[in-house]
Formats: C-alpha cells, sequence, structure tokens
C-alpha cells in the first residue's frame, strides 16, 4: 500500500503533501427490548489527500486509487484558488519524520471472534435488565470500529497503526404508569474483546438505578454545593472547558483568544487538567494522530492556570506554540481536525468520604445525561443524584440539571478527589463523530452550582 501512496504524491510539486488510506471495518449488532434489531458488518475504505501549496492549504477525500489524477487535479487546484483569496499563507509548524508500524497488542482481538460469540454477549447484558419488573424496554448495542491505517507524507514519514474500539452500551428504561426513567449503561475501549466479557455486575447495577428511580424524587431547584462524580464531571471537563483548548475553535473568537491566552488565571489552585492520549489501554489512546505527528500529554491547566492547548500543524504555527499531536479525522471520509484524546482533571489526595465530609450539606450528582453548551455558559443533565445532609448520603433524587458559567465553576471548583476514572464508552461530535474521544475526573466539589428542578 505504500508504494501505492507513494505513486500518488510523486505525481505532484506542492510545498507539502500528505495522504492516508484506511481500512474500516465495523460490525454493529443492536436489540430494542429483547427484538433484535440489526446485525451486521461491513468493510469500507478510501483515501485523504491534503496538499500545501503557496499558502494554500486543501484536501479531498476519494474512494478509489482510479480516481487520483482527478482528485490530485481539484486539490491543487482548489490549493490555488485558496491562497489567492487569503490574507495570511498557511504554514505547518515543522515535526520529526517517522517511519513505524505500531499495531498495539489486544487483549483478544475482535477480528477474530465469531459474530456469533458477539451476539450471544449482547443479548446477555440485554436481558439482565429485561428479567425484573418495571423495565418497560432496553436499547443495547454492540459497536465494534477496527481502523486500519496508512500515512506518508512529502517530508519523508510513513506509519502505519491501528486503532481497534469496541463497546456495548445504550439505555434501560423504568416505567410506573407515566413516570418514565432512562439509565444509560455501557462498557468498552481499545484494548480489544476480553474488557466486555464478565460485566454483569455493570448492568445489573444500571438496572437497580432505574428502578430506583421511580421511587425517587424531583430534585428541588436552588442553588447547591455539590460532589459531582468522575462520569459528570469528566463530561463537564471535556464540553464546557475541553472544547475551548481546541485551537481551532477560539482562533477566529477574539473574545475567547483573549479570555484563554496562556498565562491565565482560570480555575482555583487545586485544578489541573491533561489530555494525553499516550495513556495505555484506555479509550482514547493512540501513538500517532492523522497528520503522522507523534501523541504527547499536553498539561492544559495547572494550579488553575492555562498552560497549554490542543494543536493541529496549522494552528501550532498559527498560534506559535508546540505540536500536541491531537488532530484526528472519524475515518476515511475526513480530513482530520483537532480532537481531545483522554482528558481529564488529575487526582487530588483527597479520599470521598472527606469530600463528603467538606461538603456536609448540598448534593451527589451522578453521571451525565446530555446537555448543552453557548459560549462559555453551559446546561447538563444528570441521570440521578443524593441529598447530602451532614457528610452522609441521603435520599436519592431525579430530573437534575446543572448549569453555569465556565470561568466562575473553574474557580469555584474547591476539593479534588483521589479517585480518578476514565470513561470506557466515550464520544464527540464536534463537526465529525469521535467514538474514541475519552474524558475522566476524580470526584470533585464546586461551589454554589444552579440546580434545575422543581
Amino acid at each position: 500500500m505504500f508504494e501505492i501512496l507513494k505513486s500518488i504524491i510523486s505525481r505532484m510539486n506542492p510545498d507539502y503533501a500528505d495522504i492516508r488510506y484506511e481500512t474500516k471495518k465495523e460490525t454493529k449488532i443492536t436489540f430494542n427490548g429483547k427484538e433484535l434489531d440489526q446485525i451486521g458488518s461491513n468493510t469500507t475504505d478510501g483515501y485523504v489527500l491534503r496538499v500545501l501549496k503557496n499558502g494554500g492549504f486543501s484536501s479531498i477525500a476519494f474512494t478509489k486509487a482510479a480516481d487520483a489524477e482527478k482528485a490530485i487535479k481539484s486539490v491543487l487546484e482548489n490549493a490555488r484558488l485558496i491562497s489567492k483569496n487569503i490574507k495570511k499563507p498557511v504554514e505547518f509548524a515543522k515535526t520529526e519524520i517517522i517511519e513505524d508500524k505500531f499495531l498495539p497488542e489486544l487483549k483478544e482481538d475482535p477480528r477474530m471472534i465469531s459474530i456469533d460469540e458477539k451476539l450471544e454477549l449482547t443479548r446477555k447484558y440485554n436481558g439482565i435488565p429485561l428479567k425484573h419488573k418495571g423495565i418497560s424496554t432496553t436499547n443495547i448495542q454492540y459497536l465494534e470500529v477496527i481502523r486500519e491505517k496508512y500515512f506518508i507524507s512529502t517530508e519523508g514519514s510513513e506509519i502505519r497503526e491501528d486503532l481497534t474500539t469496541t463497546r456495548i452500551n445504550g439505555l434501560i428504561t423504568s416505567k410506573d404508569g407515566n413516570l418514565i426513567q432512562n439509565v444509560r449503561a455501557g462498557v468498552g475501549g481499545s484494548n480489544g474483546f476480553a474488557l466486555l466479557r464478565d460485566k454483569e455486575e455493570e448492568f445489573e447495577k444500571k438496572t437497580g438505578i432505574a428502578l430506583e428511580l421511580l421511587k425517587a424524587k424531583p430534585v428541588k431547584g436552588g442553588t447547591y454545593n455539590v460532589i459531582l462524580n468522575p462520569s459528570i464531571a469528566g463530561v463537564f471537563t471535556h464540553e464546557a472547558f475541553g472544547h475551548f483548548s481546541e485551537a481551532d475553535l477560539i482562533e477566529d473568537n477574539p473574545t475567547m483568544r483573549e479570555k484563554m491566552q496562556l498565562g491565565a488565571k482560570l480555575g482555583s489552585n487545586v485544578l489541573n487538567i491533561v489530555d494525553d492520549p499516550t495513556i495505555p489501554d484506555q479509550l482514547g489512546f493512540y501513538k500517532y494522530d492523522d497528520e503522522g505527528v507523534e501523541a504527547r500529554p499536553t498539561q492544559l491547566l495547572k494550579d488553575g492556570v492555562l498552560v497549554g492547548r490542543l494543536h493541529s500543524r496549522r494552528t501550532a504555527a498559527a498560534f506559535g506554540e508546540p505540536l500536541s499531536g491531537h488532530c484526528i479525522a472519524e475515518d476515511y471520509r475526513f480530513a482530520p481536525i483537532i480532537r481531545m484524546g483522554n482528558i481529564f482533571i488529575q487526582p487530588g489526595t483527597n479520599t470521598f468520604d472527606d469530600l463528603l465530609a467538606e461538603l456536609e450539606d448540598g448534593l451527589y450528582i451522578l453521571d451525565a445525561k446530555g446537555g448543552q453548551t453557548s459560549g462559555e455558559n453551559f446546561t447538563f443533565g444528570a441521570q440521578y443524584g443524593y441529598i447530602v445532609k451532614n457528610g452522609k448520603i441521603d435520599e436519592m433524587i431525579r430530573d437534575i440539571n446543572i448549569s453555569g458559567n465556565l470561568y466562575k465553576t473553574l474557580q469555584n471548583i474547591s476539593m479534588v478527589g483521589n479517585d480518578l476514572v476514565l470513561c470506557q464508552a466515550g464520544g464527540c461530535g464536534k463537526g465529525q463523530l469521535n467514538i474514541r474521544s475519552c474524558h475522566g475526573a476524580p470526584h470533585i466539589i464546586i461551589k454554589d452550582v444552579i440546580v434545575g428542578g422543581v
């Protein structure tokens, strides 16, 4: 394959070019309630060619090697037109020339597991909640995506890497009269099929929560001091803060660039946030991004101070900041964009009991359930929570939404736990879908959070 890719880019005379070829193998199995709704596998492939010429930067995707000449002509013409219609020529930050083959070691390669076995495991987990009275339905899916990637550049890089993602996740729905409650359950990751086995306890636990919620009271709206569990604290980190750490999202926004200057004091002294795609076996793990840049840990917040940012080669040059290796494509249909890998609040030294004692009275809020951001303001739903009285967990509550301003909330994080958890089934829909975008956190205390309710 490398010879084919070299042949394609040798037909041009750009200032820079790279080409990525990949084969994408996808398997899906879906249950809606007791019914098997979908089962199947497919394999697709294609190319993405990117060209920098006279300061104009363009890309094109195509699916057949026979279409290469047409693609070359089109991408060069687009680069020429762009170069004549931009104020500042595009530049790429310099990067190391890499020749490597990286095929991560998997704990049971899903390509070696029969679809019958995948079906039966999914059926087993889907059947756990359906045994219980009060569970009205489920929507549980097995998803397996394998990207086999080849990358070369005119600078001399030549990289072969596989990305393997497997997960079983979905919704468990309970019902009592007109009251309906949904709870998400999921297991998965990037290091093989074995991590999906023996997860009955996860689906039993989430089934129990769905049933308990039928008896829970709606939360009373107000302003509370809260403990967030790792799931919802991780979603906050990704959605409210992480996207503003992606250079392309603030590049043309003067207000946000002013607020997100390196050296700005954004959070409390106890807050440290990093994005690290190099952590083995985690969902967001990879060795090289889709520009051929080696992934590296990037400290974003240190003691509440903004110290880093996520970049592509283009934005690193434009901002005059270091490369981070965070330019990722959904698959062969897309040119890469800046994405988070494993973003998380780094753990502190406090136990969960320390946090409860510090909180005294407030709310303990668990597991994200959708939400949205609008500039620096956010609103997130939570699947469930508990009232905390005198440092003790009390009755369950439901129908919880939290909202606030990013910067005020970062300043109001007053204590960080020592129990970091990274998600097993993440994802991000910025521009393209990235099923491997991973978030996490330990338990944290945030003061003065606006909680929507009755």
